[in-house]
């Protein structure tokens, strides 16, 4: 398929309330050691209230079109860090392809060793939400996210969930790994909603 390219920077003020900027982006996990998992065994999932729902392989997703994105990336833990480039299927497409039902309204994320983050379904349809599979020209790297990551440049960065294979569209929000340990359930930078 043809691909699309696109360059996204967010807002006059990039930097929001309470944040530094750093020089590159600090690795967290919720597992000392990432399981190791066979991409030729890995399958995207899209289920819960969709009227189409998706079983991709990893080499399906990267025949998908795809945005080349330039984000500022925000962690809850007060550090920024400028323009990080991804590439990535926009999740609008994924949306489009789906077909949630009028009633879903919330997205759960789940990734592979565990994690999950819940977002409201409006977010996955910005042009600048993507499944990134590269990030600053090279392949995701493994402990950044690899195969997909979730690139939500709007919320802070525990959104933007690493080693996803999963989308679960429901109708009613319900709180991921995070949240149900006090972070807030959206997570908007400019609004500091860091925490319950």
């Amino acid at each position: 398929m043809r691909k699309i390219v696109s360059s996204i920077n967010l807002r006059e003020d990039r930097l929001p309330p309470g944040q530094k900027w750093i020089s590159s982006p600090i690795v967290y996990d919720i597992v000392q050691e990432l399981p190791d998992w066979d991409i030729k065994s890995y399958t995207f999932k899209v289920f819960g209230l969709v009227k189409n729902p998706l079983e991709l392989s990893y080499e399906e997703m990267l025949k998908m079109p795809a945005v080349e994105l330039v984000a500022d990336f925000h962690c809850v833990t007060r550090w920024s860090v400028k323009d990080i480039q991804w590439e990535g299927v926009p999740t609008k497409y994924i949306l489009e392809l789906a077909k949630p039902e009028e009633k879903a309204k919330f997205v759960m994320i789940h990734c592979l060793e565990g994690y999950t983050t819940n977002i409201p379904i409006e977010y996955l349809l910005e042009e600048d939400t993507i499944l990134a599979y590269r990030m600053n020209g090279q392949v995701l790297p493994r402990r950044h996210g690899y195969p997909l990551r979730l690139v939500l440049p709007k919320l802070y960065a525990w959104k933007s969930a690493k080693y996803v294979w999963g989308m679960e569209f429901m109708e009613k929000d319900k709180p991921g790994f995070w949240e149900q340990r006090g972070y807030n359930m959206r997570g908007d930078p400019w609004r500091e909603e860091r925490y319950w």
